[in-house]
């Protein structure tokens, strides 16, 4: 055979002198076939190079036991423990994951979900990009029932489930714990404000400092990416404000840490002349010195819960319209950099 011409079982069945049916039968290892008939197969099909057309045998059965995932970014260490938590649940249950990025953007975003759509998975996994501002890009999956659950950054829809945490609670109670050591001008760093896990987390921030009679300053709110370097981009504009703050709540980790090390190099004093509060839990929390108090966000148990959504769903023991949101605990974790007081 021409070594770029794809082998099919009508090849072994013509080189073995046995019927199509045979060869199929026995390549899924049906018991109507003898062994030794089997095993001639399987050693000719492994000679040869056959591969089993999956996707075509899935495309009668109307499933492919793949799962897509859309996340904004892969060089996360949130996101990445999210993906593990989902493969986990799906790999034990006979799926497989296919994971996209939109890398914040939501031309890719789309351009993925008709991916995904395309190679017809059974189901879809979201976290939206932070320029996401509606969901008709998804509208293919909905009209074809393909259910579509969002988690961590979400938009409501009736044809949906949310999986996220209470951002309000945990950005209050970041500002709260500020404020009760002694915190009163305290700069918040965000994203855009167009996703749910930022406004909500705004949201709380505001709510605190008005519960300890604390002026709320649009100055006090910095808005950038929440990397590493918009960190220290951050620092230099706190450097500048005059008052200078006191205290800081990060909506990550990442950029808690990229502002706590150059205002180290200043000379300041953290948690004293600036106490520091992140937001993940990420490992870089327990290794920057001072341990960087944060909001332990559970990726992990986020993606279980996700994909166990997604599985009762496709096994219909679950509605997604009866569903449409779950909340995840969270938890603040006290560390050094913010432990003023006791």
């Amino acid at each position: 055979m021409p070594e770029d011409k794809e082998v099919t079982i009508y090849d072994i069945a013509r080189r073995l002198n046995v019927s199509v049916a045979t060869v199929s039968r026995a390549l899924q290892d049906d018991p109507v076939v003898n062994k030794k008939t089997k095993k001639k197969i399987f050693d000719l099909a492994e000679e040869v190079g056959y591969r089993s057309n999956h996707f075509a045998r899935n495309l009668r059965q109307k499933h492919t036991n793949t799962i897509g995932v859309i996340v904004p970014r892969l060089n996360s260490y949130f996101m990445s423990t999210i993906i593990a938590g989902m493969e986990n649940i799906l790999n034990s249950s006979g799926f497989n994951l296919i994971i996209s990025q939109s890398s914040e953007s939501v031309k890719k975003e789309i351009a993925n979900a008709r991916t995904l759509f395309n190679n017809r998975v059974d189901g879809l996994l979201v976290s939206l990009s932070y320029d996401t501002e509606d969901l008709q890009h998804f509208d293919p999956f909905f009209k074809k029932n393909i259910p579509v659950i969002f988690f961590d950054r979400v938009e409501e829809h009736d044809s949906s489930t949310s999986i996220l945490i209470d951002n309000y609670q945990a950005g209050y109670e970041a500002t709260h714990h500020l404020a009760e050591q002694g915190c009163r001008r305290i700069v918040h760093i965000t994203a855009k404000t167009k996703r749910n896990a930022y406004v909500d987390r705004l949201r709380g921030y505001r709510q605190a400092l008005a519960d300890h009679g604390l002026p709320f300053k649009e100055e006090y709110v910095i808005t950038n990416n929440l990397s590493l370097e918009a960190g220290s981009q951050a620092a230099e504009i706190i450097r500048n404000m005059n008052p200078m703050p006191d205290g800081i709540f990060a909506a990550n980790d990442n950029c808690a840490v990229g502002t706590m090390l150059p205002l180290k190099n200043a000379a300041f004093r953290i948690p004293e002349d600036m106490a520091v509060v992140g937001f993940n839990n990420d490992p870089v929390s327990r290794v920057v010195e001072p341990n960087l108090t944060t909001i332990d966000y559970p990726g992990y148990e986020m993606g279980e819960v996700t994909a166990r959504h997604l599985i009762d769903h496709l096994n219909r023991t679950a509605s997604i319209q009866t569903t449409n949101r779950i909340i995840l605990r969270s938890e603040l974790c006290i560390r050094d950099s913010s432990r003023k007081l006791g």
